[in-house]
């Protein structure tokens, strides 16, 4: 009762069912208000305040906790990762009552395109590609809204995401307001899986899960600086720099788009070959790991890319 109580503070009035987290892979029933489980509301609600969890799926998952635990260090509560009413309350008050969950009408923009439907997994059959847009219109949608397509599918079911007029229920990402870009530090830690930036005064104002390194490619540990970003980038694919690259690949240029194996955009550092960079996959995000760059989903790249500029720190730890 007492998550009931405050979420029906944050204005889920008269609307959405709460639904417990034992059932909460449960789809919406025909006819009523999405249920919201408590995981879904905070993920919708930390992605609103800068302390993302990643692809929201809502799933209580290792990246939610992280969130959590980050967001009630900001806010000078014990950062337990838990759901509990003190965090709740300062999640309140931070999103102002936003509702976690809205309705969107699909445009004739959201359909036009161009899609990109069969997409390679192999790297020299995509430098074959004009371009690696989105498959389909519902994965397009899906990262609009910074969600998992499987949790747009549950929270519209048999809704045609083609269709112009669909009318939504949504996570409510948009209209988020964003850190404000001054003299910031980015720090990618190794131990919390996350990159944080701060401000001058050492205070988080946004955190996100990453995917950095692996044993073959460890994250080069040390301080760098920003070169530069560049918005929808080409992938130039060097099978040398990657341990288990197939034998037989050559260097080959990959097309720009989502679905890049860089994502949206790419933040250049000091460290010859490395980067910061989005991804064409957001749901492995936190939970793989990488060539030695940095990886986040795209929406979180191009939030760190907009609080950045040349010569800003970044700290590798």
């Amino acid at each position: 009762m007492r998550w009931l109580t405050l979420l029906l503070a944050l204005g889920l009035v008269a609307a959405p069912r709460l639904r417990g987290e034992t059932n909460r892979h449960a789809g919406p029933q025909e006819g009523s208000a999405p249920v919201i489980s408590e995981a879904l509301a905070a993920q919708v609600m930390l992605d609103r305040v800068g302390f993302s969890p990643g692809e929201i799926d809502g799933q209580q998952g290792a990246n939610l906790k992280r969130a959590l635990a980050a967001f009630q260090t900001s806010r000078h509560l014990p950062p337990t990762g838990a759901l509990d009413d003190a965090t709740w309350k300062e999640l309140q008050q931070n999103t102002e009552g936003a509702r976690p969950l809205v309705s969107y009408v699909v445009t004739p923009a959201d359909i036009a395109g161009p899609f990109t439907p069969d997409i390679p997994a192999d790297l020299m059959e995509q430098s074959k590609l004009g371009a690696l847009s989105y498959r389909t219109p519902l994965e397009a949608l899906a990262e609009r809204f910074h969600s998992s397509p499987m949790l747009l599918t549950s929270l519209n079911p048999d809704v045609m995401f083609g269709t112009v007029g669909a009318s939504l229920t949504v996570p409510n990402v948009e209209g988020a307001p964003a850190p404000p870009a001054a003299n910031v530090t980015v720090i990618v830690s190794k131990a919390t899986g996350a990159l944080t930036v701060q401000d001058e005064s050492h205070h988080v104002i946004f955190h996100a899960p990453v995917t950095s390194g692996s044993q073959h490619d460890p994250l080069p540990l040390g301080t760098w600086k920003i070169n530069g970003v560049q918005q929808n980038p080409t992938f130039n694919y060097n099978p040398a720099l990657f341990w288990d690259a197939n034998p037989s690949h050559s260097k080959a240029r990959i097309a720009p788009g989502p679905n890049n194996p860089v994502g949206t955009v790419w933040i250049d550092i000091s460290k010859e070959h490395y980067g910061i960079h989005g991804t064409p996959e957001p749901s492995k995000i936190g939970h793989a790991e990488s060539h030695g760059c940095v990886r986040l989903t795209n929406w979180d790249a191009q939030r760190v890319a907009a609080m950045v500029k040349p010569g800003t720190a970044v700290i590798f730890r």
